[in-house]
Order: C-alpha cells, then sequence, then structure tokens
C-alpha cells in the first residue's frame, strides 16, 4: 500500500506564480473514491505542501468525479471501534487544509458527493467547472454535487452537516443533507455553492489558482474557514436550522432518523463547536448503520449499483 503523496506541482498555471497543485489520482478507475489508502495519500500530500506556496489547489484526474464519496463497503465491515477510529484519522487529515498556511481551494470538475464533498469544503474555496461535453459536442450531463448519506439511512462523517450551511441558503443545505437529496452541477451553481465558475474543464486550474492567488494570507486555527460554528456563519445556520427543524424532526416522530441526526450534529456545531459537531456526527453514523432503515437502503443502493 503506497502512501507517496500524490503529484505536487508549483506555477503550473501562467501568470499565476506562487501557487502548487496536487491532483489526486487512482490508477486508471474512473472515479476517485475515498478509502483508507487515499486518505493515507492526502496525509502525505498535505504535509508536502510548500509552506512558501502562494495558494493551494486540490484536483482530481478521475474523468468522472472530483471524488464520487466514500468506500461504503469497507465502511460496513468495520466494528464500532474501527469505524470510529477511522472517521477520526479521516477528520485529523482533511482538517490538514484548515491549518495550510495559504489559501486553499477545491477544483470540482464532476461529481462530488458524501465524503469528497466534505473533502473539498474544508478548503477555503469551492471551484467549478460546466460538464465535459458529449462527443458529438452536445452539452455533457450535469454532475451531482452532495451529502447523500441519508439517503441511505446514515449520516455524514466528515464535517458535511456543519460545512454545507456555511456556503449556500442554511435551510436549504440542512434539508438537502437530512433528505440525502444532491444537487446537480446547475442547481449548485444557482444556488451559490461554487466561489467561481471556470468557463470549461480546459480552464479550471488556472481559475482555481487565479482565486486563491487573489485572496489574503489566511489566520489558521485548525477549523474551517466556512462551518457554522463561526461567528460570521452561526446566526445564518441558526435561523436556517429553526426554519427546518419541525419539518425534519416532526413531533409526531415521523421524521427519518438520519434526519434528526443531521440535525443533532448542525445543533451542536452551532451551540458547542466543531469539535462537538463532528463527534456528534461520528456517534450517528456509527449507531445508524446497524439500523433497519438503513441497512435496507444500502443493500437496495448496491444491488441498483450492480445493474
Amino acid at each position: 500500500m503506497t502512501t507517496d503523496p500524490f503529484p505536487i506541482q508549483r506555477d503550473l498555471t501562467p501568470g499565476v506564480p506562487g501557487v502548487v497543485v496536487a491532483c489526486m489520482e487512482q490508477g486508471e478507475k474512473p472515479v476517485v473514491v475515498l478509502d483508507e489508502q487515499l486518505i493515507r495519500r492526502l496525509e502525505a500530500t498535505f504535509r508536502a505542501v510548500p509552506r512558501d506556496a502562494r495558494g493551494f489547489v486540490l484536483a482530481s484526474s478521475a474523468p468522472r468525479a472530483f471524488v464520487a464519496g466514500a468506500d461504503l463497503k469497507s465502511i460496513l465491515a468495520m466494528s464500532d471501534d474501527e469505524l470510529t477510529r477511522y472517521l477520526e484519522f479521516g477528520s485529523r487529515v482533511f482538517g490538514m487544509l484548515a491549518e495550510l498556511p495559504m489559501p486553499t481551494a477545491a477544483a470540482i470538475h464532476g461529481a462530488t458527493l458524501g465524503g469528497g464533498l466534505e473533502l473539498a469544503m474544508h478548503c477555503d474555496g469551492l471551484i467549478a467547472c460546466p460538464p465535459a461535453p458529449a462527443p458529438d459536442g452536445t452539452p455533457g450531463r450535469a454532475y451531482p454535487v452532495g451529502l447523500p448519506e441519508a439517503g441511505l439511512g446514515i449520516c455524514p462523517g466528515w464535517g458535511g452537516t456543519n460545512l454545507l450551511p456555511a456556503r449556500m441558503d442554511a435551510a436549504e443545505a440542512i434539508r438537502r443533507t437530512a433528505s440525502g437529496r444532491a444537487m446537480t452541477f446547475d442547481e449548485a451553481q444557482a444556488a451559490g455553492l461554487f466561489d467561481a465558475v471556470a468557463k470549461d474543464g480546459s480552464s479550471l486550474l488556472a481559475t482555481a489558482a487565479a482565486w486563491v492567488a487573489s485572496c489574503p494570507m489566511p489566520t489558521r486555527d485548525s477549523v474551517p474557514s466556512r462551518c457554522v460554528s463561526r461567528e460570521s456563519f452561526r446566526a445564518k445556520a441558526l435561523a436556517g436550522l429553526e426554519a427546518v427543524r419541525d419539518e425534519l424532526v416532526p413531533m409526531n416522530g415521523t421524521g427519518t432518523k438520519a434526519a434528526s441526526a443531521v440535525v443533532e450534529a448542525v445543533d451542536r456545531g452551532i451551540a458547542s463547536g466543531w469539535a462537538d459537531g463532528l463527534a456528534s456526527e461520528r456517534a450517528s453514523l456509527v449507531r445508524l448503520r446497524h439500523t433497519p432503515e438503513a441497512q435496507g437502503a444500502i443493500e437496495a443502493f448496491f444491488a441498483k449499483s450492480k445493474k
């Protein structure tokens, strides 16, 4: 199992000196999937980023996705203690992005789901491009962006509940996270999720590099720059949560267990801070995967994937 960093290139984009780019890859796979090996390579990559860089861009070489999500089969195979440690490890590695002394951005060109979106949202900026055109030149199919976990009866585990409401309308972010309903690229763009949108894939890295180069050098405190626990986002997130709380966790008990877990994690993040929001997510994910609702939804998901 290799733990080598992903290739890091400096001054890849003309006219934007000092910006470095790391590109994730998993051999010949058409998508990148978050598994232990990928996370360990990310850890090595973040350690290798030159501290004198003007900015850092995280990209992906997979043709169909930035990151298509976590390795669900591996997660299901772990014991509760193993899964807790694995989620904590991933959070520590993702959190290294919030410790880099330069502005950071994720360059998104395809499907960005679950843990992939959580990884991207640990960056300061989300820079995207439209889907690649079809071979006949017609517009490409809009790719999905979102947190689908609750649709499988479980809960995000790497901070998504606390990150997404700080990047778009908070009520809509919480509603979508609690239902597991992803956005298309067009919906995400309309929601203001992206900090900049490149004209096409060929200009994505240049757009991302220009964005980070335009940002002031940050003051870091190991917490992502945009999350519900930050003072600049807390009131907005709380208002959004209160607007949807009753519809997601109604008093008559018809709300799903996954939706309740999302609400609780957002609540904890707002009231007690980033670390408590993460802890709430982890505990819910470990617990919910054993429920009949989750087991049935995940079984159906795997069966559909085989078709």
